[in-house]
């Protein structure tokens, strides 16, 4: 598997669980931040931007600026800690209990694919479950930027996703030179960036189930039993 990197943004407000850190909030006896970092566990460096915490070893922690200015600053701090060569760059919630190594995979196989979405290697040695391609939006014929799932609603879930860093830093200092970082939704880092829309072929939950409620983290409980 190529060589990337991990950036897990764990630092919202959590709303809607009374304003508790979230990501520490345990599933299946262990924080969801802990599951995110373990399912990329392969990835050099692994940053959590969120609150410092209890984190596993050799786990990079910042914070975004300002504290709590939402999910483009947090990514924009994770990029800051990454090397100037780094290629590819998991971008993640922290709040993902579900999400997997196989689903990584995934996704990076789709952002090695061709602009057709095919794959470079044969038929015949893919894995049974891969899709013979996805759809790329964005400038026609272009290798993609990015790859996240897409749910069976034709939503993008875009912070389970990995992108190529070149174009996701320039997206950012675009963004920066335009209306700032905090406060800005991420499909405003993402515009203009080609992404190609995997869906999701395996069995069982999806791995970008996050848990904004209570009734989510129960729901979450019962699938990780």
């Amino acid at each position: 598997m190529r060589a990337y990197a991990a950036v897990v943004l764990a630092g919202g407000a959590a709303r809607r669980m009374g304003g508790v850190d979230k990501p520490a909030r345990p599933v299946g006896g262990r924080p969801m931040r802990d599951r995110v970092l373990a399912a990329v566990a392969d990835a050099h460096p692994r940053v959590l931007v969120g609150p410092a915490g209890r984190v596993p070893a050799k786990v990079l922690v910042t914070r975004e600026q300002p504290p709590g200015g939402g999910p483009v600053a947090a990514a924009a701090a994770g990029l800051a800690l990454l090397d100037p060569d780094t290629p590819v760059v998991a971008l993640l919630a922290g709040d993902l209990p579900l999400l997997t190594r196989e689903a990584i995979g995934h996704l990076l196989r789709h952002l090695d694919a061709g602009p057709d979405g095919h794959h470079p290697t044969p038929l015949d040695q893919r894995p049974a479950a891969e899709p013979p391609g996805a759809a790329t939006n964005g400038r026609p014929g272009a290798e993609p930027d990015g790859a996240c799932f897409v749910d069976a609603d034709g939503r993008r879930q875009t912070l389970c996703g990995v992108w190529r860093v070149p174009p996701l830093r320039a997206a950012a200092d675009r963004l920066a030179a335009e209306r700032g970082l905090a406060g800005a939704p991420i499909r405003a880092l993402l515009a203009g960036l080609t992404v190609r829309e995997v869906p999701w072929p395996g069995a069982g939950p999806p791995p970008w189930f996050d848990c904004d409620t209570d009734s989510d983290v129960r729901r979450a409980e019962e699938w990780v039993r």
